[in-house]
């Protein structure tokens, strides 16, 4: 019984953020009014769930911190160390970090409904309709966390061109600045903005040594000996010396304070 509640928590917890999907399914929910069938409706509430890894790459501070660590890694010049594997580990155990207050959040307004699907079967029509319910309660702490973040220009932006692609006046009424479908294609590119930036920061250093280096190899001759080789353990230690790790998480965590 344990298990299963815990399930169907998880189930409607983490789906609470496939805000823009949830409401074409909440739309072939009501089954009865419009002669859909409910393996269908099923079948549209499992692709939903399926997109949920994508989405919240997306819309939290995994983007940013990825792309901040890779950089890093090449400033470095160590190839594959380290490994892809411990990039993306350490990404995404800073973006649980980062994020965990916003998803206290997120299950705070949607714990009553939460509640009620305890009850429920796991892909039942209630379950659904209450998946449904806990995104729309659910998904006001996400905007505020993408209000925050995402720059002004980028929301004005996707604002803009979402008018230009909609001919229908209606249509053109009914969208703000404060939607989802403007708001994540701008929180992402203000990730990738920021990182970017970050990235550049620190490439300076790095890149001094390496010019520094290869002067010095330059004056000495040595022509055949790469200066990339030479300047490797000079890099490492300058990292090591001012406790690099450290200052960059704490950057990437502070800078979503």
């Amino acid at each position: 019984m344990t298990s299963k509640i815990n399930r169907n928590k998880i189930f409607l917890g983490s789906s609470s953020l496939l805000v823009g999907l949830l409401l074409s399914v909440s739309a072939f929910a009501q089954a009865g009014s419009v002669g859909v069938s409910r393996p269908l409706v099923l079948l549209i509430a499992l692709a939903a769930i399926s997109l949920v890894p994508f989405l919240v790459m997306m819309i939290t501070s995994f983007v940013k911190i990825a792309v901040v660590l890779a950089l890093i890694r090449n400033a470095l010049g160590t190839q594959q160390v380290p490994p892809n594997i411990i990039i993306t580990g350490l990404a995404m155990i800073l973006t649980i970090y980062i994020m965990v207050p916003v998803g206290n959040d997120v299950y705070r307004a949607a714990e009553s409904v939460i509640q009620q699907g305890t009850n429920q079967p796991l892909l039942s029509q209630a379950s659904i309709e209450l998946l449904k319910q806990g995104a729309e309660r659910g998904k006001e702490p996400v905007r505020a966390f993408l209000l925050k973040h995402v720059h002004d220009k980028e929301r004005a932006l996707f604002y803009n061109l979402a008018l230009k692609l909609r001919t229908n006046e209606e249509d053109r009424k009914n969208i703000t600045d404060q939607d989802f479908m403007n708001l994540i294609p701008g929180f992402v590119i203000s990730e990738l903005s920021e990182a970017f930036q970050i990235g550049f920061i620190l490439f300076l250093p790095f890149l001094v040594i390496d010019l520094v280096i290869a002067n010095i190899l330059l004056s000495l001759g040595m022509f055949q000996i790469s200066p990339v080789t030479i300047s490797l353990p000079f890099k490492l230690l300058l990292f090591v010396l001012v406790n690099g790790w450290h200052i960059i998480s704490k950057g990437l965590i502070l800078g979503y304070v």
